[in-house]
Formats: structure tokens, sequence, C-alpha cells
């Protein structure tokens, strides 16, 4: 203790602590969902080792990431792209997860990749982090679309109607490539160039096409200045929220023999969507959403989203326990209460906590910039209202945090780079105000530490729990490496401590607060302190839930082996018990201390100082592919996956691949079209070998356990050459290895022996 503490602090507490905030939200149920999410990614993703395959970047990083106690990852948009170049924010082909043959890399030269991959590397990664208990948050991109035309120079992508081309040039005619209609090359170089026939784009039929009456403007909501029509990002989908003629009509110019362009219903655009979201929950496995820009559209489509997701997918409904977050800037509170209302007087979505990040009194923002000028005790008082949904027993007695933390993100966040990577400046122009928190700044861990203390999930963003700022190795680190990727070792220490020590299962009460210092307790769990000040530790006997006698130790190591025992009675006869207990935590300045903390500490009762982090309750990945003419991709240079069941014939089609762990078993079911016809499916190994397989009439299933670890083929076929062409589901469960070198073991090659189109 100093005299810091005993001349400021002793006289506040006589003065304020009968109104000093003390809270507790309602009665804690007894089951808390709460996730610490890593963003994991930054703007201009890349590494020279994984080039166009993030995907398997992630999947070599997910065995550090359970040791650390990560609980979700949130991964950039996986969908194509208008091109590699994109972050994953110009969304061209929903339906397509690097499988198909389209859109360029330069120069009018084809990709089947997305910047994440193939989608058979996609769906990999995401089984390798459930194998590892760690879920996949997708982002959803559904307010604009990007691209339109063929590859080069857009050529078919335009419509000239007067209408159309006010806004984005008129580019809005979206056409797709399918197994029914592949890409058609005429040049002699066919494998890389798109030959830009108009004819060829216009008569591609993949599904969920659209005409310019689908984007702002149009006849129906003629305008783009209010959220939901402005035109900031590209082509702004219409979902005719309204009803009426809004939002649905075919293209003005499309025409020609064999060119696409069928007639449109007024729910065209809102069927599609919910059509979309039910096949990419089941497709991938995914566990939840990050939702952008979410002021700019439809709020009745967004609802029909998490309701899909959640409710309406089958097996793979994520419950409503699943995390979900929208983008939105502005007054978030209002938004949840706009979606709650729709559903009900269900949250079903939060929102990331923009007010406590920067926008109610300078927020985490104005605490790491102040240089310990700021009020720290203000901090509780920033957060959003509306941070988490109580469901009753008959629901499952949970509460569900649903406002998410975070200090910084992709949009907050643009350094200037010199060749290596390293910080030499920052684009602001560019950043989401207020701006960049550096993570370089020492009172980073301040702003994280109340992140992990208040209500609420956590996104941690990737270059704040990594150093990829001054090692010149952001474009040449091995992901497994902890020398080439050094962790920050405060963040770190917060996502162990937010594991092991089950913070979020204790109410949250706020013990102390004044200009610098906040103690936050979660009920008979932590007491978390944060210390704004440089070079002076602070001290304060604080009231706690936890019972007289308990002994404490602080689980950052700022105060090495010492300990605090809660005391019976309140501290200085004030009303902030039922107990009292000392709470030490250092200051800003990192040397003041063995473990080299940063103004934060975390009291919990000793004991706990094992790993806590079990393995996942259930590694199982179950993914489903749909076999139809509309989707996938029959062309040679494609993954040749997708197509219905060809009429009177045996061929087969391949389903798709998966990456299992030797000595777990896969398990597989087939739905049919037609529940009176026999068909085949099967287990291939990649050189075309036939493992395991079933057949019968209607609804078929099988299983198999491989002796060796590595790629395995799903296919289908009938089993006879006189039955009619049909689609058909394909669902797969199985257990990825935990660990698995995509440098060394790749997406295999989709050879003649893989395919057989």
């Amino acid at each position: 203790m100093n005299k810091y503490f005993y001349k400021k602090n002793i006289i506040f507490v006589a003065l304020c602590i009968l109104f000093c905030f003390n809270k507790l939200n309602a009665q804690q149920p007894a089951n808390v969902y709460k996730k610490v999410v890593l963003q994991a990614f930054w703007w201009d993703f890349w590494n020279n080792n994984y080039p166009n395959a993030w995907a398997n970047y992630l999947t070599d990083l997910a065995p550090r990431l359970k040791a650390m106690g990560v609980d979700a990852v949130w991964i950039p948009g996986d969908v194509k792209q208008s091109g590699l170049n994109s972050t994953g924010y110009s969304p061209f082909d929903h339906y397509d997860l690097g499988d198909k043959l389209q859109r360029s890399i330069a120069n009018g030269e084809l990709s089947v990749r997305t910047k994440m991959g193939t989608k058979d590397e996609l769906l990999r990664m995401i089984a390798v982090m459930h194998a590892n208990g760690i879920e996949v948050i997708s982002d959803a991109v559904l307010n604009h679309m990007d691209g339109a035309g063929n590859a080069m120079n857009g050529i078919s992508g335009k419509d000239d109607n007067s209408t159309s081309v006010l806004s984005n040039g008129g580019f809005k005619n979206f056409r797709y490539v399918s197994y029914e209609t592949p890409a058609n090359f005429t040049l002699p170089n066919f494998a890389a160039k798109d030959d830009y026939n108009q004819n060829d784009y216009w008569s591609r039929k993949g599904r969920w096409f659209k005409n310019y009456p689908n984007f702002h403007l149009h006849a129906g909501h003629w305008d783009t200045n209010t959220d939901m029509t402005q035109t900031t990002w590209g082509p702004d989908v219409c979902y005719g929220w309204d009803g009426g003629s809004a939002g649905y009509g075919q293209s003005s110019n499309i025409s020609g023999v064999g060119t696409y362009n069928p007639p449109q219903s007024n729910t065209y655009m809102r069927t599609e969507a919910g059509n979309w979201t039910r096949w990419y929950k089941k497709q991938t496995g995914a566990d939840g959403f990050r939702i952008d820009a979410v002021k700019h559209w439809s709020y009745d489509v967004q609802n029909d989203f998490l309701y899909y997701s959640m409710y309406g997918s089958g097996w793979a409904n994520g419950d409503n326990q699943q995390f979900n977050v929208g983008e939105f800037v502005g007054d978030i509170d209002g938004y949840c209460g706009t979606m709650s209302g729709l559903a009900g007087g269900e949250l079903r979505v939060g929102t990331m906590d923009f007010k406590l990040r920067a926008f109610t009194n300078g927020g985490l923002h104005g605490l790491v910039t102040g240089g310990g000028n700021y009020d720290i005790g203000s901090i509780p008082s920033a957060q959003q209202s509306a941070r988490f949904q109580d469901y009753n027993n008959a629901f499952g007695g949970k509460r569900v945090h649903r406002s998410v933390n975070f200090v910084n993100s992709h949009d907050t966040f643009r350094p200037i780079l010199d060749a290596s990577g390293n910080y030499i400046g920052w684009d602001n122009s560019q950043e989401l105000y207020p701006g960049h928190i550096d993570p370089f700044d020492n009172r980073l861990s301040d702003a994280y530490a109340a992140c992990f203390a208040l209500d609420g999930n956590i996104i941690v963003y990737f270059e704040d729990l990594f150093n990829i700022g001054n090692t010149g190795k952001r474009f040449t680190h091995l992901p497994t490496s902890t020398v080439d990727l050094p962790e920050r070792g405060d963040i770190s220490n917060m996502i162990w401590c937010h594991r092991n020590l089950d913070f979020k299962n204790g109410g949250y009460k706020v013990r102390w607060q004044d200009n610098d210092y906040l103690v936050v307790e979660r009920s008979n769990r932590v007491l978390v302190g944060i210390n704004d000040n440089w070079n002076t530790w602070r001290g304060q006997y604080v009231g706690t839930d936890l019972p007289a006698g308990t002994v404490l130790r602080d689980y950052s190591g700022a105060n090495s082996l010492a300990t605090q025992t809660v005391q019976p009675g309140n501290c200085l006869n004030s009303s902030a018990g039922p107990n009292c207990v000392f709470i030490n935590t250092p200051p800003v300045d990192p040397f003041s201390n063995p473990a080299g903390r940063r103004g934060y500490s975390i009291w919990a009762p000793q004991g706990q100082q094992s790993n806590n982090i079990a393995g996942p309750a259930n590694p199982i990945t179950t993914q489903e592919w749909e076999m139809a003419n509309d989707l996938g991709d029959s062309h040679c240079y494609s993954l040749g996956q997708g197509g219905a069941l060809p009429l009177n014939s045996t061929r087969t089609r391949v389903v798709g691949k998966i990456f299992v762990q030797s000595g777990t078993q896969i398990t597989y079911n087939s739905y049919p079209e037609f529940n009176n016809y026999d068909t085949n499916i099967g287990i291939f190994d990649t050189n075309g070998n036939k493992l395991s397989g079933a057949f019968g009439v209607g609804n078929i299933s099988g299983s198999y356990t491989p002796a060796q670890s590595g790629w395995y083929v799903i296919k289908i076929w009938n089993s006879f050459n006189n039955t009619p062409g049909q689609k058909a589901n394909v669902k797969v469960s199985y257990i990825a290895p935990a660990v698995a070198s995509s440098v060394t073991n790749g997406s295999p090659e989709t050879t003649v022996s893989i395919w057989s189109g």
C-alpha cells in the first residue's frame, strides 16, 4: 500500500461508495454462453507461404489458439469475390466457396480459389477448428455485390437501362457458372483466359442470379440517400422490404438463344437470401455469424437470416446460443431493440459495442490515447445497454451474451507498411472514426482488461494478439512458430484467464471506480483491477461476494506469489459487501512487476493454476452437400463437384472431399430426390480406389473408419442406367485431425481418379 491509496481512496470511499456503480444484471442463469473470438485476419491479409489459401493458414494456427483458450475465430468473407485482391467484402457469387472456375486473378486469368482458398480447404479448416474445440464465425456480406460481368473488363455485366446506369455504371447483370453451364472457352489458351463472350456469360444458370431491379436505384426505391438505399460499396442489394413492386424484375438487355433471364416474383430476393442461409449453414458447418453493414439492408431479411440459421436449418441449427453480431455504427441499442421487436422479444443478434470503444466519454479509445488523463471510472457507463438475452427454463435457462466488446478491427486499423510489413504510419483516411488504437501502446492492456471484465463477448483483433507490426515477418512467418509470430503476453494471459477462471459465469458488479482505478467483480469468480497510472501501484479494499476466508491470487502474475484473504463484513462499514478483500494492481509501466504486466490484475481463488482447457465436447464436424445442376461446376479446371445425378446413366458425381483423422468414423447419408430408385454412395481415396459404400432405394447410409489420416472423396451415382436424373443431398459426419500441416498437406489435385465429369 502507499500514501496515494490512503490520501485519495479512503476519503473517496466515505464520500461516494453509496452511489458508486454496483450492478448485478438480474439473477444469473445457470448456463451462461460467452465467447472470446479472434478476428483471424487483418485488412489485406496475406502470407507468402499460403498464397490465396488463408484457410490453410488458420488450419495450422488452430492448435495454438486452442492452447490459449480462444473459443471461436471470425473469418473473412469466404464466397467468390470480384477478384482475388478482395478482402472478403466484394461478393460476386454466394454459392461459390472456391469450387467454380470464374472471376479473375489478373489480366483475365481465371481462378477457382477465393482468397481463403478452395472449398475443400475451407471445409477442412472448419473441421480442424472443431477438432480443437473452436467455433467458426463466418462473415456474412449480404448488403452489396461487386464484379458483374466477365473477369477482364466486365463485358456483359452492364445493363444499359436508363434507371440501371444511374448507379454503379449499370453493372448489375450477375450470372454464375454452374454444373449445367460451365464457362465456355474459345481462345487457344483456354485454361487461363476468359473468352469475354457475352452470350456465354448470359447463358450461365448458377443459383441466385441477379438483375438491375434487384439493386438500388430502381423504380420501386427511387433514391440512394437513405441507410437502406445508398450505394457506398457497390451495387446495393434491394430485398424489397416494403413489398409492392420493389426489388425484383428481369434484365433489360439479356436476350438471345440459350440466355438465362427468367422472370422473378416480388419475394424473389428475400426468398433466395433465406435459401442461401440454410444452404451455407449446412454446407459449411459454420457456428455463427458476423453480419456486415446491418444498417444498410432490410431488417426483416436480417431477421429471416437469424431465424433460419438458428432454428430453420434442421440438423445444422445453431439454437439460441448461436453467436451473431452485427456491424452497426450509430444507435446500437436502437438497432437491437428493433431486431428484438421483429423476433417477438428475443434478441438474436448483438452489436459490436462502438459506444464502449469510442462513442461515450471517449471510451476505450480515449483511455488508451489519454496518456493517463482519462477518467477510467467512466468506462462501465460507456457500455451499450443491450448486452445479453436471458432465456427462461423452457428454453434452457440460458444467459447468452450478445454484445461484443472490441478494441480494434479491420475497419478501424489501417497501418501504412514498409516492404516487410512493419508499421511506418497510419492511413487515417481509411480508418473508421476515431481510428486505430496502437497495439504498441502500453494502455492496450487496460483496454482489453475492461473488455474481458465487463458484460459481453470479446473480439480480439489479430494484430493486438500477435505482433506482426515490427518483426519484419508479416508476410513470411509460419503461424506455428512462436518466434516468427510472437504473442502479446498480456492479451494471451487474459484469454487464458477468461477460459480457466470462467469469468462471465459470475454476475457483473463494479466494486471501485475513480479517475485512475477500476475494480470489477464477476461475482464469486474473479476481481479484475485496471490501473491507468503510469508508475504508481494502486491498491483498494473492495466488497466481494466471495466467501470469507477465501484465499485469492493474482493470475496475471503481476503480484507474483502474493495472496489476499477475503475478510468477513463490509469494507469500512459500507454497503459494498458482504465481504471485503484488498485488490492490488500494477501501473501501466511493465517494468514495475515481475511478469511485466501493464496496468491490470486478475484475482481469483488460488488452486486454479492448471490448464483447464479441455478438449472439445463434440469434435465432430457435419457438412451437407446439395447435388443440383445449378450448383457446382463441371469445367475440368474446377473442383468438378456438384451436379444432379444424370438421366439414364450410372456416371458418378463427386460430392466433395473431407480431411479425416485416422481411427475415427466417417458416417455418410444420402437423400435422393426420388425415393423409389436405387442409388449408390461411396468413400474413395485420392487414387480413385473405393474404400466403402452403400446402396439401396431411397435414403441410404454407411460408415467407414480410415486407417490413415488424410483426404477422402465422396461420390454418388445411380445404380442403373434407366433411372431418371435427380437431385440429392449428402450429409457426412467426421473428425478432422487437430493438427494438420497445410503447407505439406495441401488440397489434392482434382485428377481423373477423383473426378469423372
